[in-house]
């Protein structure tokens, strides 16, 4: 038979393990490049949409310098479908 003490040190060691576990991944999510230590960063490259065109393709619109891209994406591939200034507004959603 379990004796109690093994059974309250098992419990322990498996809380300590687990608290350790998601503190490293609350730490590894902080320090990454814009988070809450560094402040948020500007991204030089925006994803404004994504539509998924099949299992390994989508189409996506991309801000970059001011400009829109529609840009189709596969497995391997980018290719730019067209071109254009960005609009001055924002959306509603930022």
């Amino acid at each position: 038979m379990i004796g109690g003490y093994y059974l309250l040190q098992l419990f322990l060691m498996v809380l300590l393990v687990g608290g350790m576990a998601v503190l490293s991944l609350w730490l590894y999510k902080k320090l990454q490049p814009g988070g809450m230590p560094f402040g948020r960063r500007e991204s030089a490259v925006r994803v404004i949409d994504a539509v998924p065109m099949g299992p390994f393709s989508r189409l996506a619109v991309v801000e970059f310098a001011g400009r829109r891209f529609l840009i189709a994406v596969s497995r391997g591939r980018v290719d730019t479908i067209a071109e254009t200034e960005a609009p001055k507004f924002s959306l509603p959603d930022e």
